[in-house]
């Protein structure tokens, strides 16, 4: 068998491996034709299937085998075969069904993105505004759960929350130690700890990160700002930790470090997993070696007034240097 086949997506033809599903494929691709995905995060073994949002149709099963899957498959779990085609955003009943998915997916979750920190950088946020409808048919109460507290770092907001699951295999794969998980059933289904045990280990705070919603939020950060008036840097330090690389994103409001992240990739997923003590205990600037302005896609409000290369208005000719200094003091933003 070859290790190598070849898969249509939106009529546009890719080569690769064998075993890819469609969504990795389409990914090779990029643009519009990715189909979005709440659950399937790729540095987490078993992610995926559980938000059905990157639901694609597949025409034509393979070269051996023409005949259309009956239903919409899940993208994320659904490996290509050699000669399939796919359709994504070029399908009506694609696009109508993805609508409802989020149209579920919005049911329970409370309208407070005014007031929620995950606003400017909430995948739920990009989703419904691309994808979902323009209002709701929901006109019934809302399922609500009390606030339980999981520790002195992390804030759990379960109303937020669409169960992706992505928390709780962090806590599976990365730490040594997990105490939360999904308790109940249907409806009555929550992330929890067991008698409320406090979630506390050296990877735990990677749990806010890979959370694509607010339902899991920094506490050392919370309500200290807006994430578009802060300015993203790559920076990197020799930490202690044998499988911390060290290398993150440092948040800064003028020359304070508000919060630290990991760095993630054009489709929302971290490079690598960080420890807590980068994440919690290093908010100066000493303790970091400061690299570059962080790479924010121009479609992201974070984007807003953020500079990823400075030249001097010395370098600039005389009337665009007027022009320059009416928009900005000492510097004109550069795009890639």
């Amino acid at each position: 068998m070859s290790d190598k086949v070849k898969v249509t997506i939106d009529g546009i033809t890719v080569e690769v491996d064998n075993g890819t599903t469609i969504l990795n494929a389409a990914r090779q691709i990029g643009g519009d034709i990715v189909p979005p995905a709440m659950c399937y995060y790729s540095k987490l073994e078993g992610s995926g299937g559980k938000c059905r949002t990157c639901i694609v149709k597949v025409s034509k099963g393979s070269e051996k085998d023409p005949r259309p899957m009956p239903k919409l498959v899940a993208s994320c779990r659904t490996t290509v075969m050699d000669g399939m085609e796919v359709l994504n955003i070029t399908s009506p009943e694609v696009l109508e069904a993805r609508a409802g998915v989020v149209e579920f997916l919005l049911i329970n979750h409370p309208l407070d993105c005014p007031v929620c920190d995950q606003a400017g950088e909430c995948d739920l946020q990009n989703l419904s505004y691309e994808h979902g409808l323009q209002q709701t048919r929901f006109e019934f109460e809302r399922r609500t759960f009390e606030r339980i507290d999981i520790g002195d770092k992390i804030q759990l907001h379960m109303n937020r929350c669409i169960l992706c699951y992505r928390c709780v295999f962090v806590a599976d794969q990365i730490t040594n130690k997990r105490v939360h998980g999904i308790l109940n059933r249907g409806d009555h289904s929550e992330i929890s700890t067991y008698i409320q045990q406090v979630v506390e280990n050296d990877f735990s705070g990677n749990v806010i990160d890979v959370c694509p919603v607010g339902a899991l939020t920094d506490k050392t950060f919370r309500f200290k700002n807006r994430v578009w008036f802060t300015k993203p840097v790559d920076a990197h330090r020799d930490c202690n930790h044998d499988t911390c690389n060290g290398k993150v994103t440092l948040w800064y409001k003028g020359e304070n470090v508000l919060r630290v992240t990991a760095r993630k990739d054009e489709f929302g997923e971290v490079e690598a997993f960080i420890c807590n003590e980068c994440r919690f205990d290093k908010k100066l600037t000493a303790d970091w070696v400061i690299e570059h302005p962080t790479h924010i896609d121009d479609t992201s409000v974070i984007a807003s007034n953020h500079y990823e290369t400075l030249i001097p208005l010395h370098v600039i000719q005389p009337n665009e240097a007027l022009q320059a200094a009416n928009e900005i003091e000492l510097h004109k933003k550069v795009k890639y």
